[in-house]
């Protein structure tokens, strides 16, 4: 909750973060990535950056910066999280069958679990990024899986190259809710219903398969 509350306030910084990165010239695509990874494992909503991107460097330039930022920094947040927490969850998996069973299935079929929920708005992308990593889910799979950000990478780097003003858009400016909004917005809430039903089934089946090899 610390972690939490100490990120959105660092996001009352990036107005100006932006204006810092802007006067960099050439090395600011390299200063708004590293950002991007502090930003990620230290819980700064990812949204005001990547609205932020969209100001400073466009559209194609703003969205490769963030999904580069967002990947790399997701991946340190995973990894934290896979060598600090992994065996305390462990220790806790040998008294809970259907933790185990869930483990077991994101384990099995985490790939295409972790796109499903990085297309889902529901589940907080900070956050995700550190539960995921005490899962069994692999580094490759979680990181493949990381091509389900850019949908909505896209969507926020054009909102900010629409509005243009990184200190209106970190003032509460809502982004224009167009017909690519509700797109996503209508693919986000397919994601969530398929990974909920995918990890569900998944998970049982795992459950089962546990029992049937313990019971005699």
């Amino acid at each position: 909750m610390a972690l939490v509350l100490g990120g959105r306030q660092l996001g009352d910084l990036v107005p100006d973060l932006a204006e810092h990165v802007k006067a960099l010239g050439a090395w600011a695509p390299v200063a708004f990535i590293l950002a991007y990874v502090v930003a990620t494992v230290a819980f700064v909503p990812g949204s005001l950056l990547t609205l932020a991107a969209g100001a400073i460097f466009g559209i194609v330039y703003g969205t490769l910066y963030v999904f580069v930022g967002a990947t790399l920094g997701a991946s340190a947040a995973f990894l934290v999280a896979r060598h600090l927490a992994r065996a305390t969850v462990e220790r806790h998996l040998a008294t809970s069958p259907r933790f185990t069973a869930l483990d077991t299935a994101l384990g099995r079929e985490g790939r295409r679990i972790v796109l499903l929920l990085r297309l889902s708005p529901v589940f907080p992308f900070n956050m995700l990024n550190y539960v995921l990593g005490v899962t069994r889910v692999t580094f490759r799979d979680y990181l493949v899986a990381s091509i389900g950000m850019l949908p909505g990478t896209v969507l926020y780097v054009y909102y900010g190259h629409v509005v243009g003003n990184v200190a209106v858009l970190a003032g509460g400016a809502a982004p224009p809710r167009d017909t690519a909004y509700y797109v996503l917005l209508v693919v986000g809430l397919i994601a969530t219903i398929a990974v909920t039903a995918f990890v569900t089934r998944t998970a049982r089946r795992a459950l089962a398969a546990t029992t049937a090899g313990v019971l005699p």
